[in-house]
């Protein structure tokens, strides 16, 4: 009977934490994220400065994020994910903050990019995932699903950022992103340290009192290193991510570019993050229940043909159809891809597992940007970029395919020592 209260208990909590970390997700991933390109407009617009210039700020401010991103993930195991997000979102919106400071300066702008880049990328994503991970063992995917719906809603902030930089300017806007960051930071560091029961029947902040426990299965970072799906896996994000690093940067660029007003480019934004919320949510469930690297590969082809379609776009018609197949592709891989590496190493130590998985994805997003930035500066359209990483998300979809269980660690007496190092 205990047991079962205790399974209960932890289920009820994991469930709110999945909300907390939604929430989370719709704070930190909207600026730096959704509304990415359209910072890059108004500072090209404020500015003049070349596409290249512009889009490279994402690929420095990327370039911090792929740097602590394995720190990140140990930071989350060791200290929890509540400090994380308080410290994360104070720095970002700091960041923030400077941004709004930045004038014609080319050096403030990057500074001031790569604080908010760093500081919401380790208090949103990498905290919030491992989270739940941890509390929802048996339905991780659709707990995940329900983190990641929060980048959709995140991203209707964009028509509102847009509206904001049109009626009261960069400076004004940004500077309300900095000071919400930091008003929202104690509010999320209360709903993630609040102590709850977690399978296994230990507090969630106390969970090493006797300092050995009891084997569950996961696997160590150490030993994840060294099975050939942890690479199948980081190798499939990475190609699949380059595209998104394309889009997110560049989107509203190339809409203005083929003749679509400011705001009606911004809004196709809504209407991508509309459609991901439902399949985020959907690609959880089903996640759950049939297997996930056929799932995902199929998520991949469909993400992939709406770059093809958004290369080839000429008109707002275009946009829209980029938008709905990015919305079904895009929002439903990216639980099914999560709970997937969840389900093959375990989620005692998914935190770090996930930072370090994170590395060569960060890195291919790092590089895009700027990529993408000087092929337009150098042909005078985006076409061949967008192909070019269409082909790669093609890649991916075959890759995943190739991801096979691991073999589980074996350990002597059934226990491990909590106090082993994880690299």
């Amino acid at each position: 009977m205990n047991r079962l209260r205790t399974k209960a208990r932890s289920t009820s909590y994991g469930w709110w934490i999945a909300i907390a970390g939604s929430l989370n997700m719709a704070l930190t991933s909207g600026p730096t994220f959704h509304a990415q390109s359209v910072i890059f407009a108004a500072v090209e617009s404020q500015t003049g400065w070349s596409r290249t210039l512009v889009s490279g700020v994402g690929t420095f401010g990327r370039f911090g994020g792929a740097m602590l991103g394995p720190i990140e993930g140990f930071m989350v195991d060791r200290i929890g994910a509540a400090w994380m997000m308080l410290v994360g979102l104070v720095i970002g919106g700091f960041g923030f903050i400077l941004l709004s400071q930045m004038g014609e300066s080319a050096l403030i702008y990057y500074i001031a990019y790569f604080i908010l880049s760093l500081g919401f990328s380790g208090g949103g994503f990498v905290p919030a995932t491992a989270a739940v991970a941890k509390w929802l063992p048996t339905r991780r995917a659709t707990g995940i699903a329900i983190v990641l719906a929060g980048s959709s809603i995140g991203g209707f902030m964009v028509p509102a950022i847009s509206w904001g930089i049109k009626n009261h300017g960069f400076e004004s806007t940004m500077m309300a992103i900095g000071i919400a960051g930091i008003t929202m930071a104690p509010v999320f560091f209360w709903a993630f340290s609040r102590r709850g029961v977690r399978p296994g029947d230990q507090d969630m902040d106390d969970p090493a009192k006797s300092g050995v426990i009891v084997d569950d299965g996961s696997f160590t970072l150490r030993e994840a290193l060294h099975t050939r799906t942890f690479w199948v896996l980081s190798g499939t994000h990475a190609l699949a991510n380059l595209s998104v690093g394309a889009v997110s940067a560049h989107l509203v660029l190339h809409l203005t570019d083929i003749g679509i007003p400011d705001l009606k480019a911004a809004g196709v934004i809504p209407i991508f993050v509309g459609i991901a919320f439902f399949a985020q949510l959907g690609g959880g469930f089903i996640g759950d229940k049939l297997d996930k690297r056929f799932m995902l590969s199929i998520s991949l082809v469909i993400q992939s043909i709406s770059v093809i379609v958004l290369a080839y776009a000429s008109s707002y018609g275009g946009a829209v159809v980029f938008a709905l197949l990015w919305g079904v592709g895009f929002g439903s891989r990216g639980p099914i891809l999560h709970a997937l590496r969840g389900d093959y190493f375990g989620s005692r130590y998914f935190g770090s597992i996930l930072g370090i998985a994170s590395f060569p994805m960060i890195l291919g997003m790092t590089a895009t940007p700027v990529l993408v930035g000087l092929a337009f500066d150098l042909q005078g359209t985006y076409k061949w970029a967008f192909l070019t990483t269409a082909t790669t998300g093609f890649m991916a979809s075959i890759l995943v395919l190739f991801a096979q269980s691991p073999v589980r660690p074996t350990r002597h007496g059934g226990w491990i020592d909590d106090t082993t190092p994880l690299v």
